[in-house]
């Protein structure tokens, strides 16, 4: 931005935020805290065939509930494809049309063929997995009739702020999640380890297991590139973040900002989708002045902390300002011990809620509820009881319970999540 631009500075528009639907139950939590759109797959022609996924019915009923939250839909096809998958691609193509969704992910050509032909009316956004990295891909793309575009993870900012300049479609840019050891994720590590091809959707993930190197005279003897003697993590990144660029990310014009997560569970669905939520709306109102210099924007540290209680593998701003290194890789472990863990989801509201208990619960535990923002009511389980009032003092993951707590939770609604610090 040059100075006669930071001085004609305006407020930038606020991104669509993207979140994951592995499931329904992930789809409707995304959407309670605050997800503008949600993106899921079929039972085929997507990338995380693992995920729960949706059938053809599911998808309807996915749809339905979105749109009457005012969330759109959008569903990926985004396999690179063989011709075997092309036998039952156009009727899924009009079931999906049926249904209502809002655009379709896919990163095949053949598949995007296939669409603009099948169900021209149903905008495509074109997958992260097609490898846009540069403005003349871009040009060639919208060219084909794509809406929008999810560049590849490998852009710094700076090489976004030069595509964006040069087009006029729309851009998505993954902000939060799971980073692939392969250039935008086309790789054939599981494939040639386990027979299971990431590029069909079934990626056994073997980026993050343990390695020792053995040579292969001297069997049973293990030469030392182990970080520890648990062998080390070589393939391991840690996860993205860019909260701490989303005030220059958002007024670079990126249109959507998108979560990684399908296969992920509800509590890091809800959240980082929560987070990522008051992260843009406390942006939305900022004084315009402070948009002149975004880069000197500052989110308040309450964001940061919250961020740390829902990752996995640590975090890492990947290429968005420089060439990662090995520091952004997480080489002595496959994950990071988070010490917050999910214990409820909401199942009726009121100041006593029905809960149903995802971890062991007890009477005596301090837990929190995540509200919507980036708040949390925090409060003392004193009293438990199932629907016909019996009285108890431990519940099991699935029990339905009722709560009561000191003090009283104020602002419960369905579908939220209760936490607590673990205490080792």
């Amino acid at each position: 931005m040059n100075k006669k631009e930071r001085n004609k500075a305006t407020a930038p528009t606020i991104p669509e935020l993207l979140a994951p639907a592995g499931n329904y139950e992930k789809m409707v939590t995304a959407i309670h805290y605050g997800a503008d759109a949600v993106y899921m797959g079929g039972k085929h022609y997507s990338l995380r065939a693992k995920a729960g996924n949706f059938s053809d019915e599911k998808v309807v009923e996915a749809v339905e509930y979105a749109h009457a939250h005012g969330v759109k839909v959008y569903v990926t096809i985004n396999i690179l494809a063989h011709n075997r998958d092309f036998v039952e691609l156009d009727d899924h193509l009009l079931q999906l049309r049926k249904a209502g969704v809002d655009a379709l992910i896919i990163s095949d050509p053949g598949i995007l063929r296939r669409a603009a032909i099948c169900v021209p009316e149903i905008p495509i956004h074109l997958s992260t997995q097609a490898n846009v990295s540069n403005g003349e891909s871009a040009h060639f793309w919208f060219e084909q009739g794509v809406s929008r575009l999810n560049l590849a993870r490998e852009l710094s900012l700076s090489e976004f702020k030069e595509i964006r300049k040069e087009s006029s479609g729309e851009f998505e840019i993954f902000v939060h999640g799971a980073l692939c050891i392969s250039y935008s994720g086309r790789c054939m590590l599981s494939n040639y380890m386990t027979g299971r091809d990431a590029n069909q959707g079934a990626c056994a993930h073997p980026c993050r297991y343990s390695y020792k190197l053995l040579e292969e005279k001297r069997p049973g003897e293990y030469f030392p590139v182990e970080e520890d003697e648990r062998g080390t993590y070589i393939f391991n990144s840690k996860d993205l973040c860019l909260l701490e660029g989303l005030p220059e990310l958002v007024a670079s014009g990126a249109n959507s900002l998108k979560i990684e997560g399908r296969m992920k569970s509800i509590f890091y669905v809800g959240g980082v989708t929560r987070i990522y939520r008051a992260a843009l709306d406390y942006l939305r109102d900022l004084p315009v002045e402070a948009w002149k210099t975004p880069e000197n924007i500052i989110l308040p540290s309450l964001f940061s902390e919250e961020i740390a209680k829902t990752g996995t593998r640590g975090s890492s701003l990947n290429f968005f300002r420089q060439v990662p290194g090995s520091s952004e890789m997480l080489y002595d472990s496959p994950r990071i011990q988070m010490m917050v863990e999910p214990v409820a989801v909401v199942r009726r509201e009121g100041n006593t809620p029905l809960v149903e208990v995802r971890n062991v619960l007890e009477t005596g535990d301090k837990i929190e509820y995540m509200l919507p923002g980036i708040e949390c009511e925090c409060c003392t389980l004193v009293r438990m009881e199932r629907e016909n009032g019996e009285e108890l003092n431990r519940a099991n993951p699935g029990n339905l319970v009722v709560l009561h707590t000191e003090p009283v939770l104020q602002r419960v609604r369905l579908n939220g999540i209760l936490r607590r610090t673990k205490t080792a």
